[in-house]
């Protein structure tokens, strides 16, 4: 578990942008796109993945921002 990743997730009214372990959302959007784009900002600003989820809660989508190892491992 990362603490700085953030989560795209469904909300009631719109999309919400939640820190990884955290209880309440950060930011509430009424679109997924707006809820990504807050996500990746503060990815940027800290460093961190966005994860975002579907309407399911399947995550199907992730970016990383910060300091990943080039060329990657494995």
């Amino acid at each position: 578990m990362h603490k700085k990743n953030q989560h795209v997730v469904p909300h009631e009214g719109g999309w919400a942008v939640k820190r990884e372990g955290a209880d309440r959302a950060t930011k509430v959007v009424p679109t997924q796109k707006e809820a990504e784009e807050v996500a990746r900002d503060i990815a940027r600003n800290n460093g961190g993945e966005v994860l975002i989820h579907g309407r399911d809660g399947q995550i199907r989508e992730r970016n990383s921002y910060g300091s990943d190892p080039y060329p990657p491992k494995g």
